[in-house]
């Protein structure tokens, strides 16, 4: 399964995996030193540094999962034709004339307060494959809200 990323995306989780990576050893004298400070039924710090080293490893794990199945893409190499993965777009709500500039990326580069929104989010499925021109409705829990693409960037 394909799992679409932008290279500046793969470039922040490839260092995230290098630096967890790092951090191997240290945990590991961590748990090393605190096993020295006797039970471990109630070793806090063992505990502690055992949980550390679980969550670590679960995050590597996930990180070489979605490296491995990346496929990576360049938005300013997309075409303008209609919306897709990376695109940039303008949107209009219909109803109160509010214009919004959101980029349609994955989940790991997601930040509203930048206008970069999820491609599974709700609006991201109903533009995808969108021209410009296009309108389309988004269910949200406070009504539905119909947008059209102004621009596709």
């Amino acid at each position: 399964m394909s799992y679409p990323i932008t290279k500046s995306c793969y470039e922040k989780l490839y260092d995230e995996l290098m630096q967890l990576k790092r951090q191997r050893p240290e945990i590991s004298a961590r748990i090393d030193e605190a096993r020295g400070h006797g039970d471990l039924k109630e070793n806090a710090e063992y505990h502690a540094a055992r949980d550390e080293q679980g969550l670590s490893e679960a995050r590597i794990a996930v990180i070489e999962g979605k490296l491995s199945e990346a496929n990576i893409i360049d938005p300013t190499t997309l075409l303008k034709d209609k919306v897709y993965f990376g695109s940039t777009l303008e949107i209009e709500n219909i109803e109160t004339g509010e214009l919004k500039t959101i980029q349609i990326v994955s989940e790991d580069e997601v930040s509203v307060s930048n206008g970069k929104i999820s491609i599974n989010s709700p609006i991201a499925k109903e533009a995808l494959s969108k021209k410009v021109g296009d309108t389309f409705i988004v269910y949200a829990p406070r009504g539905e809200l119909e947008y059209e693409i102004i621009n596709i960037i």
